[in-house]
C-alpha cells in the first residue's frame, strides 16, 4: 500500500450535505486524501472545506483551481482560509484550465496561459509569506495587497502541469505537479521535466468493472471529450501518441464525433482508464506509484456501478 491514497470528492448523485457519513467512512477505509475539482460542478474550496472540518484524519488537495475565474487577491484569501481551518493538512492546486472552462463557461479571455500561471503562483507565494505586495506582473498587476489574517505555515501549492514548459514552472517555482489523463508508463517523462524532489499528484480515472468493452465505450467517450482540447492535444503528442490519436482528431476536427470515438484504439483505452476487477484495478494504481506518483487520487465514473460497492472495493489494501 502507498503511504497517500486519494479520492476524489464530491461524489456524483450525492448531495454535499450528505458528505459528512462519506468522510469519517473513508478515514475509517484507509484512504489518506480527498481531492476536489473545480470545472462545472462544486466549487474547489467548499467540499474539502467540509472535510477539513468533519474528518481530521483526511488530508486535502485541489486539482486545480483556474488562474484565472478568481482575482489574485481573492485566490490568496480562500487559499489562506483554507490552509488556516485544515491546519497543515492542505495541498493547493493551481492551474490555466482550458479554454473552455475559463472563456466559454465564465466569459474570461484565456490569454497566455503559461504567463498567467506564472504570474498567480508568485503573487500568491508571496501573498502567503505576508509580504504587502505592490507590483506590474506580465499579465496583472497588484498595488497595495497584504493578507490581514496572518498564514500560519503555507501550503504547498501544487500547478497542474501537461507540457515542459509547466512542468519545467511545476519543478522550479512550485512544490510539484499535478498530473491528468496520461498513463503509468508516462510518469517517469514528465517527472524528468518536474524534478526528483518534487511532490507528483495524479487524479486517475477509474471504471471498477469487468465488462471491457462497456469500459472501452465510456473511455472512448471520456477520451475524445478531454483529448480534443487543445493543452491535452498536446500533451498526448509530446507523450508520443500523436500517431495513435491523429485519426481521431482528424475526424472530430471534421464533426464526425461518432466516428471519432471509433477511432480511439483500445490499447489508448486501456492506458488511460482504469478498468477491471478491484484487484485489477488497485494493481494497474499501484503502477503509477511505483513510477513516481506519490498521490494517486482515484476517480471514480459513475457508470453501471454502484458507489458504496467502489468506494469500498477500491480502498487501499
Amino acid at each position: 500500500m502507498t503511504s497517500r491514497y486519494g479520492i476524489t470528492i464530491p461524489f456524483d448523485g450525492v448531495s454535499l450535505n450528505e458528505h459528512k457519513d462519506w468522510f469519517h467512512r473513508l478515514a475509517d477505509l484507509g484512504y489518506t486524501d480527498v481531492w476536489s475539482a473545480e470545472v462545472d460542478g462544486a466549487d474547489g474550496f467548499t467540499p474539502l472545506t467540509m472535510a477539513a472540518v468533519l474528518e481530521a484524519r483526511l488530508n486535502l488537495g485541489v486539482a486545480v483551481t483556474p488562474v484565472y475565474t478568481r482575482g489574485p487577491g481573492l485566490l490568496a484569501m480562500s487559499i489562506s482560509s483554507l490552509a488556516e481551518i485544515a491546519g497543515g493538512r492542505f495541498i493547493m492546486g493551481l492551474g490555466a484550465s482550458s479554454q473552455p472552462v475559463v472563456e466559454r463557461w465564465n466569459g474570461i479571455s484565456y490569454d497566455k496561459p503559461y504567463a498567467r500561471t506564472r504570474d498567480v503562483l508568485r503573487f500568491v507565494k508571496s501573498a502567503l509569506e505576508g509580504e504587502k505586495i505592490d507590483e506590474v506582473y506580465e499579465t496583472f498587476e497588484i498595488h497595495g495587497f497584504k493578507l490581514s489574517r496572518p498564514v500560519i505555515e503555507r501550503p504547498p501549492i501544487l500547478l497542474g502541469a501537461l507540457r515542459p514548459g509547466m512542468l519545467r514552472l511545476a519543478g522550479r517555482e512550485a512544490d510539484g505537479a499535478i498530473l491528468n489523463w496520461l498513463a503509468a508508463s508516462d510518469v517517469m517523462k514528465c517527472r524528468a521535466e518536474v524534478g526528483l524532489d518534487k511532490t507528483i499528484a495524479a487524479r486517475l480515472f477509474v471504471l471498477p468493472t469487468e465488462d471491457a468493452d462497456a469500459a472501452r465505450f465510456i473511455g472512448r467517450r471520456m477520451i475524445s471529450s478531454y483529448l480534443t482540447v487543445h493543452g491535452y492535444a498536446e500533451f498526448h503528442r509530446w507523450l508520443g501518441r500523436g500517431e495513435l490519436l491523429t485519426p481521431m482528431w482528424d475526424a472530430w476536427a471534421a464533426g464526425d464525433r461518432k466516428k471519432a470515438n471509433e477511432l480511439i484504439p483500445d490499447s489508448v483505452v486501456d492506458e488511460l482508464l482504469i478498468h477491471g476487477s478491484y484487484d485489477e484495478c488497485r494493481e494497474h494504481v499501484a503502477r503509477y506509484t511505483e513510477a513516481g506518483v506519490e498521490i494517486p487520487t482515484i476517480a471514480i465514473v459513475p457508470f453501471g456501478i454502484d458507489l458504496k460497492e467502489a468506494i469500498e472495493g477500491l480502498a487501499p489494501r
